[in-house]
């Protein structure tokens, strides 16, 4: 019964480590996307919602609908500890996140330009062929969240804009994973979670533009405090050991991380602009995890787990190049610290320090339309690390392609 009791605390585990951020996802926006994610000092288009709400009021058109979609082919491979030769992939699949932006200006010479953001910063699906050595901590994981931000943006003057939007998150998961109990025939048991999050927050930034070469940025997004209530926890179990398992519901909190961002645009010349940004990212906040059961026995018992996420900084350098009257190109890198320290590291969030490279495109359909493209490449830098808690180990690496398409249209 103790390992059963390990598994039921691992599962929840997983589930709240895909609620609380192991699924960040930065591809917030087409054209910064092409330029290493960067667009806190820089006003590129609408997705500045994001980026930088002080930015919004900078915009010329008085109306502008910007939406986009990236699609992430990911690749992680395990490699069981020296001197075993075991390996295991994930099951090949397709990620999906979106992103809707709209502002509005009610004329031309208005100070005030309202907006409003649509965006997926979390979410992923992570799938584990059943039987694979790790089954018993995961098969597979779904994650999907939508932020909705009305954001409101106000210009002081020629140089500076503020902007703050509120945050609405919502969002859903489900997970699987194997549980080491076997039936008559031979299966192992299974057991499967699902629920439902949502939580506030706020988006505020400053913008700062002294001059036609110069302009600055600095952006703070809130922790979102997540709620999950009356998730169901169900398992598929022997009837001998089924009283251990009751089909219950749970509840739990966690704040998703603080972001602070700076960041600073170059006009080179007319055609060439650089950008920098650098985030800091709160995950200190998720130091431990709570997990309260509705229905507890003696090896069904609420969570109380230590998880010691740690602050990190993010490093983004891009380039824009005006290459005609009708195409731009773009090009990018970042470099992404893993929050996870050694002996937290879990196979349903194989997070390891990232390079990313970047590239993009816009082709002017009309003054008024645009057609963005992006390409991301991610990197993950190997490692070999073997979590405390369930003593499972091994090396990991992973790697991503994200293209991604957009439109825009001003009027």
């Amino acid at each position: 019964m103790k390992k059963l009791t390990l598994f039921v605390v691992a599962i929840i585990l997983s589930t709240a480590i895909g609620v609380a951020g192991g699924f960040q996802i930065n591809l917030q926006g087409q054209k910064q996307t092409g330029m290493g994610h960067t667009g806190t000092g820089l006003l590129l288009d609408n997705a500045s919602i994001l980026f930088n709400p002080g930015a919004v009021s900078f915009l010329d058109s008085l109306r502008g609908v910007s939406a986009g979609g990236s699609f992430i082919f990911p690749r992680t491979t395990y490699l069981e500890p020296y001197p075993g030769v075991y390996t295991a992939n994930i099951e090949k699949h397709i990620g999906t996140p979106v992103t809707l932006y709209a502002v509005f200006k009610f004329k031309k010479t208005a100070k005030w330009n309202l907006g409003l953001g649509i965006y997926t910063p979390f979410g992923s699906k992570l799938q584990w062929a059943d039987d694979w050595k790790g089954q018993f901590l995961i098969r597979e994981i779904n994650l999907e969240t939508f932020f909705i931000q009305p954001t409101a943006s106000f210009k002081l003057n020629d140089k500076w804009g503020l902007g703050v939007g509120f945050i609405y998150a919502t969002g859903n998961f489900s997970l699987r994973k194997g549980i080491p109990i076997q039936d008559s025939t031979g299966k192992y048991g299974e057991g499967n979670l699902e629920g439902k999050a949502s939580g506030y927050g706020y988006n505020a930034g400053i913008y700062f533009k002294p001059n036609a070469k110069f302009s600055f940025g600095l952006d703070y997004r809130s922790q979102v405090n997540v709620k999950v209530t009356g998730g169901s926890a169900e398992f598929t179990v022997p009837a001998s050991v089924a009283q251990y398992f009751p089909t219950t519901t749970f509840s739990t909190h966690l704040n998703l991380p603080q972001t602070i961002s700076f960041g600073m645009g170059y006009v080179v010349n007319p055609k060439m602009t650089l950008a920098l940004d650098v985030n800091f990212v709160g995950w200190k906040s998720y130091d431990s995890l709570i997990i309260d059961f509705k229905d507890n026995t003696d090896n069904l018992k609420d969570i109380h787990s230590a998880r010691m996420y740690q602050n990190t900084f993010i490093y983004r350098l891009g380039m824009q190049y005006k290459l005609s009257s009708k195409w731009t190109g773009r090009l990018g890198a970042y470099f992404d610290a893993t929050p996870v320290k050694a002996g937290y590291f879990t196979p349903e969030t194989p997070d390891e320090n990232k390079i990313g490279v970047t590239a993009g495109a816009t082709f002017n359909i009309t003054k008024l339309i645009h057609f963005d493209m992006s390409l991301l490449y991610i990197e993950g830098l190997t490692r070999t690390d073997t979590n405390i808690e369930t003593g499972f180990g091994g090396t990991y690496k992973s790697k991503a392609v994200i293209p991604g398409v957009g439109l825009e249209w001003m009027f």
